[in-house]
């Protein structure tokens, strides 16, 4: 595992990566596979300075794709969990409208379509992956600047005051990316959506009728204007996810002492005062931290004016809706982004054109299909409406950080 940092400067000339999320980790690995140099810059401490969410649900022609490219499959496998797509879907009553039951695999089976892997260990699967050196932590980007320098490329300054050159530099560097401005002015927007999470630890042992209301994998309760989501991981937390109507100062303004986490809890109870008595256990359960955000996506279909040696993956270039295509998306991104690098070696600039050609078509329609599913899943249709689209069609709206969204 890469665990490198510091203060180095000009510690490499060739792709420069802005973050280690699972798009900028899948995108290293891949450069690495087909012999080309790069370097993810991380503002993380090291691996293990903040724990990492949920769950992902990959999806076998985006994020499983991406990782059997990466030759990273068969670790995959081992941390997969294709049960953890069981799901209850009910409404605030606790009437059930829809039930999903994974059956356990039977040997020669096709593998499975959307299994579940903690957020935790499939970055443990990339970073393991990775030569040491690959990743230097503690380097937050401060800016990024066209480099003087004879072959051009890009200057780039992290706030411990050290600095580095790169004659390609890809911003995987999130929803709040620092990058994305250098390409376009488009901000993401409030969804009119703000959750509130929060985890019941070893719920098996400290609450056993709550684990089996949530059985192996979500417990999913629509209202008129809010919801309860429960997910299962496989450390045995239950990741709980309230989410609220209003605007995005709500976290603010609501008047929720989420720095009480025990006072937070006794508000959030009265929000849900006449909710199933499983949903209010579900929130009374939940110990240490609330924490609320916003929702906010980028306009769906954003394109932008190429700009030489510099592009964006992930959520930098298209943050969706929470619905469990983000990080599947990034993830094909960064096959389709290498597989261009190393189709023009000698052409790097076609290579990105070509890459940014590919993923504004691909990304477009799955940002309006997230977006629909979000506009439905916070419409007065509630869970019927939910469970109509599941009825009628294969995309699935539960997945990664269904507890968030």
């Amino acid at each position: 595992m890469s665990t490198t940092s510091g203060s180095d400067s000009n510690i490499g000339i060739g792709i420069g990566i802005v973050g280690g999320g699972p798009g900028g980790l899948t995108l290293a690995r891949l450069l690495t596979l087909r012999g080309i140099p790069a370097t993810v810059y991380e503002r993380d401490n090291g691996p293990d300075a903040r724990t990492q969410g949920g769950t992902l649900d990959l999806h076998l022609d985006t994020g499983q794709r991406a990782l059997r490219a990466a030759r990273l499959d068969e670790a995959f496998d081992r941390h997969a969990r294709p049960e953890g797509q069981d799901m209850i879907l009910l409404d605030a009553t606790g009437t059930v409208h829809h039930r999903e039951y994974t059956p356990d695999p039977a040997p020669g089976d096709a593998p499975p379509p959307r299994p579940e892997i903690d957020r935790a260990h499939l970055r443990d699967l990339l970073l393991g992956s990775l030569p040491p050196g690959t990743v230097r932590w503690a380097h937050t980007l401060r800016t990024a600047a066209p480099a003087s320098a004879p072959d051009g490329g890009w200057q780039l300054h992290f706030t411990d005051g050290s600095t580095a050159h790169h004659r390609i530099l890809i911003g995987a560097d999130g929803a709040r990316s620092r990058l994305r401005s250098l390409l376009t002015p488009a901000e993401p927007r409030h969804l009119g959506v703000n959750t509130v999470q929060g985890d019941i630890p070893a719920i098996d042992r400290t609450h056993p009728d709550l684990a089996a209301a949530v059985g192996r994998g979500s417990y999913w309760a629509i209202g008129d204007d809010r919801s309860v989501a429960a997910q299962r991981c496989s450390d045995g937390r239950v990741l709980v996810g309230l989410s609220f109507h209003g605007p995005a100062d709500w976290p603010t303004t609501c008047g929720i002492p989420f720095d009480r986490p025990a006072e937070a809890r006794a508000a959030l109870l009265e929000l849900f005062a006449d909710w199933t008595p499983t949903c209010r256990a579900l929130i009374a359960a939940c110990e240490g931290e609330l924490t609320p955000r916003a929702l906010t996506a980028l306009p769906v279909g954003l394109r932008w004016p190429h700009r030489p040696g510099l592009t964006l993956l992930g959520d930098a270039a298209h943050l969706m809706p929470p619905v469990g295509s983000g990080a599947n998306a990034a993830m094909r991104d960064a096959l389709e982004l290498a597989d261009a690098l190393a189709a023009e070696p000698a052409d790097h600039e076609r290579a990105l054109r070509a890459y940014e050609t590919e993923m504004f078509a691909r990304t477009a329609e799955v940002a309006a299909e997230s977006d629909r599913v979000m506009t439905l899943m916070h419409s007065p249709a509630g869970a019927r409406g939910v469970a109509a689209f599941f009825n009628g069609e294969d995309t699935v709206v539960h997945g990664e950080d269904a507890a968030a969204g």
